[in-house]
């Protein structure tokens, strides 16, 4: 009877332990997703930082072209500040707020997410002096990747890069054109006179953008072996959407209508912004002025999209065999957390409208949408072949080696020595053991095809997190939290 009881007990024990493990904190994962933010920030850092063991950083970026650059967000685990990613970084976190603003209000993160657009908006508007002028990178990869030191102590060149009317880069300028507008729509509320400067800049980009199309990395070929673009149709049509969302001016509904719709696409990223567009133009329908047919058009090849990744279309999305969405082996989760947003929101959408998405295998719910997304998360943040949440710092096992200069390198405020570009190699990279800071809510690049992950630094295509991966993840957790 004893061992029967012992069984029985332990049984029950378990059923506790797994309906303890089966709930997840969205909340908790929100307000760390928001603190990632300001571990990544550029800068004179404010009164009001959270993350202490970061310091103030590039204090002179700019002073070779006469103009304050400081501020704006670091991409990933390096020092250089790369304008096309992080002007997506700022269109996420203001779709993010747009959308579920009163949720991340009930939550008491409104006013971090403002804070975590204003860091890299105040950048964008300093890095665009002039109509026709917008300063694209500060720092340089190449040798930025030659070295291995926390932001305080960097040593590598601090170049300026920019676009103009001889040099363009229609896609970095329509990008930033997007992110401004977003972030008027997301400032409209609480600073109404911070949004329509927002918007005045973001107007004037847009035009450069039209009126000088070429890929910036012909302009700037420094940016090229990191943040290559493909083509600016995406970018042309993402910042028209949100300029038309922001203003009803009808300039912005014929750019629209009359640009490449891109078709139905297989990732929503950086560099391909077209679902994005899609998804913002299917909610337009209720604009009487819009073209319906170009928004019929818009919806269906969004619906495409969004069934491929529900595994419901004709080209469905893989998937490794733990069910994680599988884009590309390198950082894998943006694309993930980019997809994961775009279907909350569409499935909002539909639930509004009381209709379907209509998929080559059946209609599907607003609510079997949700729940999908609902597995991804929960995936992401440790129900998982693995057990591990890939978010840094959430529930008790997580990424400890994240390749991440400053996380990786004892913080400044704790030991002040200057730590040399090599020498950062050598005591801090090489460092068998786990990083000295946890940089809470950066989601690295995630596990391979297989959900295998080796946590050790130089796996930097699945151990680095970027900006990326984590603001559309804001939304997603302010919607479940």
């Amino acid at each position: 009877m004893v061992p029967r009881l012992l069984l029985v007990l332990g049984m029950l024990v378990s059923s506790v332990l797994l309906q303890v493990d089966a709930k997840i904190d969205y909340g908790s994962a929100l307000t760390k997703s928001l603190l990632y933010f300001e571990a990544q920030r550029s800068g004179k850092l404010p009164t009001s930082q959270r993350v202490t063991w970061r310091g103030n950083s590039a204090s002179k970026d700019g002073s070779d072209a006469d103009i304050d650059l400081t501020g704006g967000y670091y991409d990933a685990g390096d020092n250089v500040k790369f304008g096309f990613p992080m002007a997506f970084t700022v269109s996420l976190l203001s779709w993010s707020v747009v959308e579920y603003g009163g949720k991340l209000s009930n939550k008491s993160e409104l006013q971090n997410a403002l804070d975590a657009i204003k860091w890299g908006t105040d950048y964008l508007i300093n890095a665009h002096p002039a109509p026709n002028k917008l300063y694209v990178e500060v720092g340089d990869g190449n040798s930025d990747h030659q070295c291995w030191q926390r932001p305080e102590d960097m040593t590598t060149p601090r170049n300026s890069y920019e676009i103009n009317e001889s040099k363009p880069g229609s896609d970095v300028a329509a990008e930033t054109a997007a992110a401004l507008a977003a972030a008027s729509l997301a400032f409209a509320k609480s600073d109404s006179n911070y949004a329509s400067t927002l918007l005045t800049h973001s107007k004037q980009l847009f035009d450069f953008a039209r009126n000088h199309r070429g890929l910036y990395q012909n302009s700037v070929p420094v940016a090229g072996s990191f943040y290559s673009s493909s083509g600016d149709d995406d970018e042309i049509a993402w910042a028209s959407a949100w300029l038309y969302t922001a203003t009803g001016d009808f300039t912005y509904r014929n750019f629209i209508t009359s640009g490449n719709n891109g078709g139905a696409r297989s990732e929503f990223s950086w560099d391909d912004k077209f679902v994005g567009a899609q998804t913002l133009i299917s909610k337009a329908s209720s604009f009487t002025n819009l073209n319906q047919n170009w928004t019929s058009q818009a919806a269906f090849n969004l619906g495409q999209f969004i069934c491929n990744v529900l595994q419901k279309g004709y080209g469905n999305t893989k998937k490794s065999p733990g069910g994680l969405l599988w884009f590309h082996s390198w950082n894998n989760l943006q694309y993930v957390t980019s997809s994961m947003l775009v279907l909350s929101i569409h499935a909002d959408h539909l639930a509004a409208k009381g209709t379907t998405l209509q998929c080559p295998s059946g209609n599907v719910s607003s609510q079997e949408i949700i729940s999908f997304v609902k597995s991804q998360v929960d995936y992401i943040l440790g129900k998982n072949p693995k057990k591990m949440s890939y978010m840094v710092g959430f529930r008790s096992s997580y990424p400890l080696q994240v390749h991440h200069r400053g996380a990786s390198i004892v913080s400044i405020r704790k030991d002040s020595s200057n730590v040399t570009c090599h020498g950062g190699y050598d005591g801090w990279f090489s460092k068998n053991a786990p990083n000295p800071n946890v940089i809470d809510g950066a989601i690295v690049g995630g596990p391979d095809a297989n959900d295998q992950y080796s946590d050790i630094r130089s796996n930097y295509q699945q151990a680095e997190p970027a900006t990326v991966n984590t603001a559309p993840f804001v939304g997603v957790l302010a919607r479940f939290a």
